[in-house]
């Protein structure tokens, strides 16, 4: 009776894997994928109700994404480890997170950067674009596939919107070093959900929950993959305008709650990752 009940059983499985198959996209051709960068590939502000002291993030849900791909096609899940640390600047990304990456040896290792160098005015983006490229270069030599992205465009920031200058600068160069190198971009600054509030956390430089989703869905589309979801780039509906009595105590909780302890930060020469090490260190089946 118990053989019976276990054939029973794995014909039900075999169903559903099958059917998983038929509704999930082809697998993609990695099957070892390293994320590092700062605090946007750590997944900050994505927090989870099981466990709000870590977070899960774009990369993380790219990585489930493709594992599930994988496991539905009946391959092994993808490997995957991530080394962000928030509030890295591109050197020490480079510097410290890249040489541990490469010795795990990916196939895929993405890549993003710079975000915490060009809020400095004083940062030389030429100079960052070429650590950038060496880097590129550095990966491409190993034999994996790299994912870059562009800085987001913010002209609707009073504030954040200072830096887009820079950040076009340093999205040109992107473009230029992926072509190159054959590397892959992700264009957050084409994004039009982002240049809605809502996909923004409290501190006006992170994502959301839903703003990682889109930008995990934007990351398949870089790697010339099929989205889940076909209008993940869609903006939501619009909201009706705030008042602007309304929108000055919102600015004035920012600048106290979130700019002010920033700007002390800089001034102490320290940072918010400081005393933080990476979630993933190794690479271990994901999904």
């Amino acid at each position: 009776m118990s053989d019976v009940k276990s054939t029973d059983g794995q014909a039900d499985l075999d169903e559903s894997t099958q059917e998983q198959a038929t509704t999930l996209p082809p697998p993609a051709p990695w099957s070892r994928y390293i994320a590092i960068g700062d605090s946007f590939t750590e997944g900050l502000w994505d927090l989870q109700p099981e466990d709000e002291t870590n977070c899960r993030g774009w990369a993380d849900m790219l990585a489930m994404n493709l594992s599930h791909r994988r496991i539905a096609a009946g391959l092994d899940p993808l490997l995957y480890a991530n080394l962000a640390i928030r509030g890295r600047l591109l050197r020490p990304i480079i510097a410290e997170q890249l040489p541990a990456a490469l010795e795990m040896k990916p196939d895929l290792v993405s890549l993003i950067g710079g975000g915490n160098d060009i809020l400095r005015p004083n940062v030389d983006v030429d100079v960052l674009s070429r650590s950038l490229e060496a880097a590129v270069v550095r990966i491409r030599e190993s034999g994996a596939d790299v994912l870059l992205s562009t800085g987001v465009d913010a002209s609707d920031s009073p504030l954040m919107g200072l830096t887009r200058g820079r950040v076009g600068i340093f999205n040109a160069n992107v473009w230029s070093i992926a072509q190159r190198h054959g590397a892959f971009v992700m264009d957050q600054w084409g994004m039009r959900a982002l240049r809605d509030w809502r996909m923004w956390a409290p501190d006006r430089i992170h994502l959301t929950t839903d703003g990682h989703r889109r930008i995990s869905q934007g990351a398949l589309i870089a790697l010339g993959q099929e989205p889940d979801d076909a209008q993940w780039d869609d903006p939501l509906a619009p909201l009706p305008p705030v008042p602007r009595l309304e929108w000055a105590r919102e600015n004035a909780l920012w600048l106290r709650e979130h700019v002010a302890p920033w700007a002390a930060r800089r001034i102490r020469k320290e940072s918010s990752g400081d005393a933080r090490t990476a979630k993933y260190p190794e690479l271990v089946p994901f999904g």
